[in-house]
């Protein structure tokens, strides 16, 4: 059997870890890459469980390093084509603005944003060449939405957002397709960085940043299933026609968009507010 292939970044967790086990189960060839990679074990443990295991490789990529990208696309020319590229790879910083260094920002984009375009411009030359490709990238509802307390999250899945419309746009002639996955709150580590973020008690946002992570602690009770998301990758990636652009899923995601695009901004901030004040 020929096997599509696809490549996903940030595999060793979440959302990519588990759209490797459903690609590879709908008969892809996965390339699942880590930026460590004695950190695949979980993945290796569920492919193998899954009876699964030869048809997921694991290659060592930093999307933050050029070099670490050219290598690891010289090691494409094995495959016959590349189907499907899954940007996932990413983390959430929090925190308030005025107390988070301009650098730290320009971390959170180097993985979030620079990340996924200098890996799409590394494999735009092989879907090009054959005509057609998939490529999804892995946003969030804080590309549509402002939160506070993640404005360095918030501002790195914006531009995502913007990028790939432009994006999508430039490649349509050429067969390839680039889709937006907009997750809401979803069972995964990327908001153990939430968690963890520190409460300084004489930072004037203290008293805020505590009511932030209550609600966000109170939220996970009603937090989806990570599972849900990677099945709508292998869904977006087995499509015969062509995909949309826009893809929000999770617990109240869809209504959250509509009420941003009919609500006066005043009204949305007030009901934002409304909910951190309880």
């Amino acid at each position: 059997m020929n096997h599509k292939t696809a490549i996903i970044t940030g595999a060793s967790s979440g959302f990519g870890l588990l759209s490797a086990i459903e690609l590879a189960k709908r008969h892809f060839h996965v390339i699942a890459t880590v930026r460590d990679l004695s950190k695949a074990k979980q993945l290796e443990e569920l492919a193998k469980k899954e009876g699964i295991s030869n048809l997921i490789s694991f290659h060592l990529l930093d999307v933050t390093s050029i070099e670490s990208i050219q290598q690891f696309t010289e090691h494409l020319s094995e495959y016959s084509t590349i189907d499907v590229l899954v940007n996932n790879a990413g983390y959430a910083l929090g925190g308030f603005s005025e107390e988070i260094p301009v650098d730290h920002y320009r971390q959170q984009f180097e993985t979030n944003f620079f990340g996924v375009i200098n890996v799409t411009n590394a494999l735009l030359p092989i879907m090009r060449n054959q005509g057609y490709g998939k490529i999804i990238n892995m946003s969030s509802i804080s590309g549509k939405i402002g939160f506070p307390g993640m404005s360095p999250y918030v501002a790195s899945k914006h531009a995502l957002e913007g990028y790939s419309e432009s994006l999508r746009l430039e490649l349509k002639p050429f067969g390839i397709d680039v889709v937006l996955i907009e997750p809401g709150s979803f069972s995964t580590n990327i908001w153990s960085s939430v968690d963890s973020i520190p409460v300084n008690q004489d930072s004037p946002y203290h008293q805020y940043m505590n009511q932030i992570l209550n609600q966000v602690k109170a939220g996970k009770a009603n937090h989806g299933n990570p599972y849900d998301v990677a099945k709508l990758v292998a869904d977006i990636s087995t499509m015969k026609k062509s995909p949309k652009l826009r893809y929000p899923i999770g617990k109240g995601v869809k209504q959250n968009i509509i009420l941003k695009k009919l609500l006066p901004w005043r009204t949305l901030e007030n009901i934002i507010l409304k909910q951190l004040n309880k």
